[in-house]
């Protein structure tokens, strides 16, 4: 039981993490005396680190690490001037810190020896087994007089295999990255730049994904020093200024913080709850993330509230406490323990509004949740011993495919598409566009089944995830029970049914390239194009089309030249004799400013120019071509209206539209959640010009708090 929980004066604490500075040691520390009763100073440190953890821990393995490591990377310096032996150490301790097991912190120890030394892999596997020997050889980077400049991305590819069959390789990686960018200041600040981004890119969403928040948060905040130097140096000033009481004399902007947590503990007290209530600063990121979203920083945004407890019964107990005693911001309410995100993390988040007003963001979860929130995996000590007993230990589900946090599905998904990408290029290019999508959604089968999906993923990708090459005869979707397109935006909790032709031969179009968001559907798609230059589905085809729902359909006008039936609007192309189809993707109506990129088989595809899909064909060498709207004015349109329910809010809302002159085709209105409601309308207006007008008028009727385009057009069956 806490002091914060159980001693009314007992100040609330700041938690930071400990650090211990290997430079500091000195070389005679560093290459001191070894006995066989007492471990060299230097491994010391981490010996004591790892025992907070592991109390039984038997150190002599460590000790003979050490020893093989300091002799072999003996007369070796770092580009600092320190003896190479303080960088194992240095890796090691982090991940001594975060609780890594014995093995690993071995494996860690050596990670170098085989890249740089005389001793070989044989050796390591005599002397230390066969697993500590995987998790070395797993990190080893590939040679650059052997392959180049694809030196690099196939070294990632060997280490994400090797991590494919034991996690501890990429969590060794990790550490010996963060390390790596403690120290890169006597680097030129060139190959600063380059380290830095391939960090951004790779390394960092794979400690997110991995769970391993505390060195995913300190790479971010380096990177950002290196690759942002400006912002860093504003966002630390005002990190600094938040600790220092104003020129007026009043309280520091940290104090709003602190005054919630003494009222946050007095409550839980008060009600009898054993927690522990802390102060988590937010790290310089996170900072100028909250600064950018709000436009200014209020006092309590430099850090949140962390409350701790024994059970997970406690924590929906404080959660109802604290939202009896203060103003909850429902909007900030998230339950990440009833439904875990896909990197193991757990925890119940809300905001709540002080008796001065202020408002604090507050996380509620075990001692275990937050040892695993910041660890991630690497909080699950060993988790191939087959007597760990574990709650996180892998299961075999009835369909044969782990599901468990060692292998998750992003990472079988990586490690299936990374094997139709040969080539080091597009591998590299591809895992950097798979890595940025940062967030998960779960969608069901029809049977009951699941498919872990990345956010933003369409019906496409889910056909390819659940059938393989299967998928290319894929015709349509029902999402929810209702028809859809196949470029339809999946949603986490989706219930989606993929219908598929009995015609083998049939293949995909090259419109799908469109709609793909995962590596594996594009490549799959890719391969079948150009396995079949003449039998892809499209306008000169003699293959028949997927059926596509009404709004979809579209006439062809002649050569430069289209009219969609769906939006009555028409485009014009500077290329002679090409057909023209307005993508459904991102609903181009006029005035939006809008491009076109040349699919197979000849024909212009229009997308607006903010469409997420010009920016992906551009990052592929796709050229633009210029387009231009036509005469005709009028437009269908898809709106969707975010909005609190209340009384007569539908006949408000069409109240409004009907003032526009809009006619309305379709409507939805799905069922109230959180006293939110989403309507969704299928509109034609007689001018396109008059959209952002109706758009204005909705968003003023009473309630709607939000009117957005719709990335794709309602059906209406």
């Amino acid at each position: 039981m806490s002091a914060e929980a159980t001693n009314p004066g007992a100040p609330i604490r700041r938690r930071g993490r400990p650090r211990i500075d290997l430079r500091r040691l000195g070389r005679v520390a560093l290459l001191g005396p070894v006995s066989r009763d007492r471990l060299p100073d230097a491994i010391g440190h981490v010996a004591e680190a790892h025992r907070v953890h592991h109390p039984d821990a038997d150190l002599s393995i460590l000790h003979r690490a050490y020893v093989l490591a300091e002799s072999s990377h003996r007369g070796q310096m770092r580009k600092s001037g320190e003896p190479y032996i303080t960088h194992p150490l240095a890796v090691t301790l982090i991940l001594a810190e975060l609780g890594a097991e014995t093995t690993t912190l071995t494996a860690s120890l050596l990670h170098d020896t085989v890249e740089d030394t005389e001793v070989t892999l044989d050796q390591v596997r005599e002397q230390f087994g066969k697993e500590v020997c995987y998790l070395v050889d797993g990190v080893t980077k590939l040679e650059k007089v052997d392959y180049g400049a694809a030196a690099e991305p196939e070294t990632f590819r060997k280490m994400l295999v090797a991590t494919g069959d034991d996690v501890r390789v990429m969590s060794i990686k990790l550490a010996d990255r963060l390390h790596n960018m403690r120290t890169l200041g006597v680097m030129r600040p060139e190959k600063q730049a380059r380290i830095a981004k391939v960090t951004r890119d790779v390394l960092i969403p794979l400690a997110e994904r991995l769970g391993v928040q505390a060195l995913k948060t300190e790479l971010e905040d380096l990177v950002f020093a290196i690759l942002r130097p400006e912002e860093y140096e504003h966002t630390r000033a005002l990190i600094a200024a938040s600790a220092q009481p104003d020129a007026s004399g009043a309280a520091a902007p940290q104090d709003l913080l602190a005054a919630v947590a003494e009222n946050v503990a007095a409550a839980l007290r008060e009600a009898d709850i054993p927690a522990e209530v802390l102060i988590r600063p937010r790290h310089y990121v996170s900072v100028h993330r909250v600064r950018i979203k709000r436009g200014e920083l209020r006092g309590t945004d430099f850090g949140r509230l962390l409350v701790l407890v024994g059970e997970d019964a406690d924590c929906y107990a404080v959660l109802g406490e604290l939202h009896t005693c203060f103003t909850p911001v429902i909007s900030e309410f998230k339950d990440f323990i009833a439904a875990p995100k896909f990197n193991l993390y757990q925890s119940l988040h809300t905001a709540v509004v002080g008796p001065d007003g202020a408002v604090a963001e507050v996380l509620i979860r075990t001692h275990r949740m937050h040892k695993v929130a910041e660890a991630g995996v690497i909080a699950l000590s060993n988790p191939y011993a087959a007597d760990s007993g574990s709650a996180l230990q892998s299961a075999e589900p009835a369909d044969g495919e782990r599901a468990d946090p060692t292998r998750p599905g992003w990472l079988s998904r990586l490690l299936e598409w990374q094997q139709s990408a040969p080539d080091p290029d597009t591998f590299w290019t591809t895992l950097r566009a798979d890595l940025a999508q940062d967030r998960e959604i779960t969608v069901f089968h029809t049977d009951g089944g699941t498919l872990g999906l990345p956010a933003g993923a369409s019906c496409i990708d889910a056909a390819y995830v659940q059938y393989g090459d299967e998928a290319h005869r894929c015709i349509g979707a029902r999402v929810n029970g209702r028809l859809a397109t196949l470029g339809t935006i999946l949603r986490d909790g989706d219930t989606v049914q993929l219908l598929l032709a009995e015609d083998a031969t049939s293949g995909p179009s090259p419109d799908w390239l469109d709609h793909a968001r995962t590596p594996a559907a594009r490549i799959a798609i890719t391969g079948w194009l150009d396995a079949h230059p003449e039998g892809a589905r499209g306008p000169h085809s003699s293959r028949p089309a997927a059926p596509r729902p009404e709004p979809q359909l579209q006439e062809d006008t002649g050569p430069g030249h289209a009219r969609s039936a769906s939006r009555i609007a028409s485009v014009v192309v500077d290329r002679p004799d090409a057909t023209v189809r307005l993508a459904g993707c991102c609903t181009p109506v006029p005035p939006d400013a809008v491009t076109g990129f040349v699919v197979r088989g000849g024909a212009v595809t229009v997308h607006r120019l903010e469409c997420p899909a010009v920016a992906r064909m551009q990052s592929v060498g796709r050229v633009p071509i210029s387009v231009s709207w036509g005469d005709e004015a009028g437009c269908r349109v898809t709106l969707v209206a975010e909005s609190f329910g209340r009384p007569r809010l539908l006949a408000d809302l069409t109240e409004a539209i009907a003032t526009a002159d809009a006619a309305i085709i379709s409507a939805t209105v799905e069922p109230p959640s959180e006293q939110r409601v989403r309507h969704t309308y299928t509109l034609q207006l007689p001018d396109a010009a008059g959209l952002p007008s109706l758009m204005r008028a909705m968003r003023d009727v009473p309630g709607v708090y939000d009117v957005s385009r719709a990335q794709h057009p309602a059906a209406t069956f």
